[in-house]
């Protein structure tokens, strides 16, 4: 429960490795008690003692994000189990698997990135938002991992590699989003644009979600860039000479890189200081591979921003994970 010193109960998915263990760290430092959530759990407890995180601190929930039914298993354990109110949800969790020459799918026939990213999470928002709404805690936040990659006002959006992240007229959602379909947009399959689509639409939702509800609710809803965290196990499905060059590249050439580290610490940033209180902005550094990083607002695209694609995204998110 939050304290005198006023730390809460945040959900963070994906905690195993990377951003979200170091965000479960950051925010375990400042005193919150952090549910984590991820299809391991003795995995993400043997993570959490390796950080040396209180294990007082902390409660491990299986969810599995790619699987629409597991999702609403967690969410029902969590609600009976958790006994204090849940004042934060982190949105972390990710799959990258650029070398598919297939669609993956998930149990419910969803492309895998974009069943896992996106659509998982969508659920997984729509069922705790009335905790979250109960919660009288200061910092009510839910909180949003982006990518430059799927922002087109920044250099890393513009990369035409596979090709950059459009939904297009959301074909592939109307059409059911089911085999043989693969692509939000109804196209043939690429495996890295799936990824950054899936992005896209994890930020689509949270401005969507602070242009419903912030008024009403009190609610905060932001995403972040924390900047490149180019040694993160979400690369482990790259081709090894990627995982060996793109760190040095950011490092040496764009400056992008951060550690894992500070990527967790400006997560938890978001999540808990004052200074990260306003809802609908996308976080991002000017300094990025600096502790004393300044925070400011980066300008989204019109892909990621108009309120016309947002509605799209959201009303067949909704059918697709079957509340509507």
């Amino acid at each position: 429960m939050a304290d005198a010193a006023g730390a809460g109960t945040v959900l963070i998915t994906g905690t195993t490795s990377g951003v979200g263990l170091n965000a479960a760290k950051a925010l375990a430092d400042r005193g919150w008690f952090v549910v984590t959530a991820n299809r391991d759990p003795v995995r993400a407890a043997a993570a959490a003692e390796s950080l040396g995180i209180p294990s007082s601190q902390l409660s491990h929930l299986r969810i599995d994000l790619g699987d629409l039914d597991s999702v609403r298993v967690g969410v029902e354990t969590l609600v009976a189990s958790l006994g204090r109110p849940l004042d934060a949800l982190v949105i972390n969790a990710a799959v990258y698997k650029p070398r598919l020459k297939e669609p993956e799918r998930s149990p419910q026939g969803y492309e895998i990135s974009m069943a896992t990213n996106h659509l998982g999470h969508f659920l997984l928002i729509q069922l705790l938002l009335p905790d979250l709404q109960r919660s009288s805690h200061p910092s009510r936040r839910l909180v949003v991992l982006g990518t430059v990659t799927a922002n087109s006002k920044e250099l890393g959006g513009k990369i035409p590699i596979p090709a950059p992240a459009d939904l297009g007229d959301l074909a592939g959602f109307k059409a059911g989003f089911k085999a043989p379909i693969a692509m939000a947009n109804g196209k043939p399959f690429k495996p890295g644009k799936a990824y950054k689509d899936s992005k896209l639409c994890n930020m689509i939702t949270t401005q969507e979600l602070h242009r419903r509800l912030h008024a009403s609710t009190g609610l905060v809803f932001s995403s972040l860039y924390p900047g490149c965290v180019a040694d993160t196990p979400l690369f482990r499905n790259a081709p090894k000479a990627f995982q060996k060059i793109f760190p040095w590249f950011q490092k040496n050439i764009t400056g992008g890189y951060v550690s894992q580290a500070l990527a967790g610490e400006r997560v938890a940033q978001v999540v808990a200081d004052p200074a990260f209180a306003a809802s609908g902005v996308h976080w991002s550094w000017g300094n990025r591979q600096k502790q004393g990083g300044k925070q400011f607002s980066q300008e989204l695209s019109d892909k990621a921003s108009n309120p016309d694609t947002a509605q799209g995204v959201w009303a067949e998110s909704m059918k697709l994970v079957g509340l509507a």
